[in-house]
């Protein structure tokens, strides 16, 4: 006797887009985003980031899910997920910088969720706010920057404060994410005053608001003028570092081209230096100064202060000698 009946088929598993919009406007998405959100069954997002792609989303799900609620977002994408939807969870600028990234994997993982999983997970990439904003306002970030957010709604003030005063110490370029808000006011004027302590009060200062969306506003100012300016949720501060500077309303961090070429007679070394290889002032020219200069009877505690370095770093580089390879190519990068 012959069975008519059949195993049914497992249902087939979905998958997760963390999908990175960039700045907003479709023209500034990366054809993979633009993709990720045309295969995708479902679309959840922050409610504003849903209206900038309007657009793309004609005729499919969407979950719109309001400011503090990412977890939530996170949860819905995966229920989507394992009824075998496609989903696009979105975030503006890049999905891992500040984005939706984290939390989601946060949730995954607590749901027991590995690579292996039947629900595969992407991450497509986009331009954060540093880049739009940057981008906007000249090239403030051609040399070292961090990104550090002024919310202090999961991060404890005191984490964020000591990070405002090393990297505003560390002379970094800076972007503040998150800068300010109806019910935080008081962060940016806290950055400010820490800031003060180790940057000339003229320092460079952009302020960008919505970049590349239709009410964009710009502002050059200064530090110790930058709190008074109108700040909000979708700012971006850029402070620059003690060689920012802004011309013709532009402004440009050096990317240190100076410390080596003679950039006003075709861009030939400057004396002592040499094309293609370290600065006399680089690290092997700075060890062997170093040894000389403790050698000559300099304490530890005098050059700790003269290098702006940690005592201890200083006494432990002295510890290991400068071997004659590494001197020896420090002279010849100086000769």
């Amino acid at each position: 006797m012959t069975s008519d009946s059949t195993t049914p088929a497992a249902p087939t598993a979905g998958r997760i887009a963390l999908v990175g919009i960039g700045p907003g406007s479709v023209q500034h998405m990366t054809q993979r985003a633009r993709d990720a959100i045309a295969e995708a069954d479902v679309v959840i997002g922050y409610v504003t980031y849903i209206k900038l792609v309007a657009d793309l989303i004609e005729g499919k799900e969407i979950v719109r899910k309001s400011m503090t609620e990412e977890l939530d977002r996170a949860v819905s994408a995966l229920q989507a997920a394992r009824q075998g939807k496609k989903v696009a969870l979105i975030s503006s600028g890049d999905a891992g910088v500040y984005g939706m990234a984290g939390p989601t994997f946060e949730v995954l993982f607590q749901a027991g969720w590995t690579p292996d999983d039947p629900v595969q997970v992407e991450i497509v990439p986009g331009a954060s706010a540093l880049n739009s904003c940057a981008a906007r306002v000249g090239a403030p970030l051609t040399h070292d920057f961090c990104a550090i957010s002024l919310s202090d709604l999961l991060t404890p003030w005191p984490t964020i404060a000591r990070r405002l005063d090393a990297v505003a110490m560390a002379d970094f370029v800076v972007a503040l994410y998150n800068p300010k808000s109806g019910r935080r006011t008081r962060q940016i004027v806290e950055a400010q005053r820490l800031f003060l302590r180790h940057r000339r009060p003229d320092t460079p200062v952009a302020i960008v608001k919505s970049a590349y969306r239709r009410r964009e506003h710009i502002v050059h100012t200064t530090l110790d003028r930058m709190a008074d300016a109108d700040i909000g949720m979708l700012s971006t501060v850029l402070i620059g570092n003690s060689h920012t500077f802004v011309r013709h309303g532009l402004m440009v961090t050096p990317r240190g081209y100076g410390n080596k070429y003679d950039m006003a007679d075709g861009g030939g070394a400057i004396e002592g230096e040499r094309p293609g290889r370290s600065l006399s002032t680089g690290l092997l020219g700075w060890l062997q100064n170093l040894h000389l200069e403790h050698a000559a009877g300099v304490d530890v505690h005098t050059l700790a202060t003269r290098y702006g370095l940690p005592v201890d770093y200083i006494a432990a580089t002295l510890q290991e000698p400068c071997t004659d390879t590494e001197c020896q190519t420090s002279e010849e990068t100086s000769a």
